[in-house]
């Protein structure tokens, strides 16, 4: 959701320590209270952007290593007007003290006809010069800023925390515990709003919002 925030908004990121591949460890079972990802927990959003817009988020039973470490691979599809845009696998892993940290996604992105057209955006990280980021702090507080991806000049996107408890109504429900983060591209300038539900995950993506939320098998 453009025009909210700005550039100084993310001055004091937080330290990216705590998801650094050469320290600590890294569990591929997520649980964090804001970004649940168990095997087979399944998010649509939905909502209209330049024509109807499906995202679909769907947590894998797939292990990927990146930069030495196991994360869990998350599937994001979305769709405008029934037409394939995007899909990324992403890359998770979750720190000891409950921060999820980013270590990256592969990205197919498709024209018209429905055929891959280009990779933008993709990276992963190598502990190196493109390093982890972090996607939801341990205990998400307001003022918080960070990295989510650290991949110079190809994927940058910072987060801020802006409230704590807003009340938010989806087609899914009303969702009272939430978390409400301003994301940022520094590439290219590009804001928008995200909100995520305790338990639940993410509920409003810009414009979309939630219509369905698939819980993982027992």
């Amino acid at each position: 959701m453009a025009g909210c925030g700005g550039a100084a908004s993310f001055e004091n990121l937080m330290s990216l320590d705590v998801c650094s591949p050469h320290r600590g460890s890294f569990s591929t079972e997520i649980d964090n209270p804001f970004l649940p990802f168990p095997v087979g927990h399944r998010l649509v959003l939905e909502g209209q952007e330049s024509g109807a817009l499906l995202v679909r988020i769907t947590v894998l039973d797939e292990i990927e290593t990146v930069a030495g470490v196991d994360t869990r691979v998350v599937e994001e599809y979305e769709a405008t007007d029934g037409r394939v845009v995007e899909i990324s696998r992403n890359f998770f892993a979750q720190a000891a003290d409950g921060t999820v940290c980013y270590f990256g996604e592969d990205v197919d992105i498709f024209d018209e006809a429905g055929n891959i057209s280009s990779h933008s955006g993709a990276w992963r990280a190598d502990g190196e010069r493109f390093m982890p980021g972090i996607f939801m702090p341990a205990e998400p507080a307001p003022g918080q800023a960070f990295q989510q991806e650290v991949a110079p000049d190809v994927a940058e996107d910072q987060s801020k925390v802006l409230s704590l408890g807003e009340v938010i109504e989806t087609p899914a429900g009303t969702f009272e515990d939430t978390v409400s983060l301003l994301d940022r591209n520094p590439l290219d300038g590009g804001e928008d709003t995200k909100v995520y539900a305790r338990g639940i995950g993410l509920i409003v993506d810009e414009s979309a919002r939630l219509t369905e939320a698939a819980p993982a098998p027992v």
